[in-house]
C-alpha cells in the first residue's frame, strides 16, 4: 500500500527558500508518559523560539519501557495520546511543523497488539500524516540482548510520503533503515528527504548506524534526518544516541553524539538538485532482472 500525503505550504516555506532550520531532539524518553510530553512540548516551544521551520523527535519518544505489562496501562489510542496532544497544542501555539518520531498506539484491531507510529504536525496543530513501522526488530544480538518487537507491536503496511516545510518527506523508523528497497520507492515515489527516527542499541549503534546513514542519504541523493534516543532510560536499556543531519552528498552535517538535548541546524535545500545532478542514480536505475545461477552439475553437464 502506497500513501502520498499533499499539502498546501505557506508562502514562508516556498521552495524558493532554499536555506530553512530544522531542531532535533536527542531524548532520554522514560517510563513516565507525561514526563515525556512535556520535555517534547518545551523543546517544540524552543525550536520555534530559535526559528527552526520543523522539530524532530526520535522513535518512542512518548514512552519507552520495555517492561511490557507497565507499558501496556499507559499506551492507549490515538486519541489519548499525552505526548501527541501536548504536541499538536505547542505547533499551534508557535506556528512549527513537527515530526513526532514515533509513538506507542493502541491497533485499531483491538487484537492486543500496539502501533509503533509516527506523526506529521503542521504549524496549525492538525495531524499531516501517519507512518506506522513497517520491519520490526526481532533479532538477537552477540552480547545477549533479544529482541522481539513482534511480540507486542503489529507491522505497519503503508509506504508514506507528506509534504512538508521541507520538501516531500519519506517516512521510516529505526529498523525500516536496514531496508534499502524502502528508500528506493520513497525517492522514487518523490521524497527528497528521509526521516528516520530510532532508539537504536548500543552494540549495532556503534557498528552500523552511520554507515547505513550514509549509505541511504547517497544511494538516493536524499536529506537524511535522524533523531535518537540516547543513555541510560529508566527501563534499564541503553540506547546509543548520535542524532544526525546527513545532506545528499553523504556529508554529515550534525552528530549530537551520546548526551540529550535540542540542536539546530541548516538544510540548503539546494543541494538535492546539485547532487542528483552529478549522479544521476535516480536516471541511470535499470529494471534488475532475476539472478541466473549457475550450479556445479549444470557447469558439468555443459563441459561434457
Amino acid at each position: 500500500m502506497y500513501v502520498y500525503w499533499s499539502a498546501i505550504l505557506p508562502n514562508a516555506f516556498d521552495k524558493r527558500n532554499f536555506i530553512l532550520k530544522i531542531a532535533i531532539h536527542q531524548m532520554c524518553s522514560g517510563i513516565n508518559a507525561s514526563d515525556n510530553a512535556e520535555a517534547m512540548a518545551k523543546s517544540i516551544r524552543s525550536a520555534a523560539e530559535q526559528g527552526a521551520g520543523m522539530y524532530f523527535a526520535p522513535e518512542m519518544s512518548g514512552l519507552i519501557d520495555r517492561d511490557r505489562a507497565r507499558a501496556k496501562t499507559a499506551i492507549g489510542i490515538e486519541s489519548a495520546s499525552l505526548a501527541l496532544s501536548a504536541a499538536q497544542l505547542a505547533c499551534k501555539e508557535t506556528r512549527i511543523w513537527a515530526h513526532l518520531g514515533s509513538l506507542p498506539i493502541k491497533n485499531d484491531e483491538n487484537d492486543g497488539l500496539f502501533r509503533n507510529r509516527t506523526f506529521v504536525i503542521d504549524d496549525n496543530g492538525v495531524i499531516r500524516a501517519r507512518y506506522d513501522k513497517i520491519h520490526l526488530f526481532d533479532v538477537d544480538l552477540s552480547n545477549g540482548e533479544s529482541w522481539r518487537e513482534s511480540n507486542a507491536y503489529a507491522s505497519g503496511d503503508a509506504v508514506v510520503i507528506v509534504d512538508t516545510p521541507l520538501g516531500a518527506m519519506g517516512l521510516s523508523i529505526c529498523y525500516d533503515l536496514r531496508f534499502p528497497k524502502l528508500y528506493n520507492i520513497l525517492r522514487d515515489g518523490g521524497a527528497t528527504i528521509f526521516a528516520v527516527p530510532a532508539a537504536f542499541t548500543v552494540p549495532t549503534g556503534e557498528a552500523h548506524w552511520h554507515v547505513l546513514l550514509r549509505a541511504r542519504a547517497i544511494e538516493n541523493a536524499a536529506f537524511v534526518v535522524a533523531a535518537a534516543q540516547c543513555g541510560q532510560h529508566d527501563d534499564g536499556r541503553q540506547t546509543y544516541g548520535h542524532s544526525v543531519v546527513i545532506n545528499p552528498w553523504g556529508k554529515v552535517l550534525l552528530d549530537m553524539g551520546r548526551d540529550a538535548g535540542l540542536a539546530i541546524v541548516e538544510l540548503d535545500l539546494s543541494e538535492i538538485d546539485a547532487a542528483r545532478a552529478q549522479i544521476p542514480v535516480h536516471l541511470n536505475q535499470r529494471p534488475i532482472p532475476d539472478p541466473t545461477r549457475i550450479s556445479d552439475e549444470e557447469h558439468v553437464r555443459a563441459m561434457q
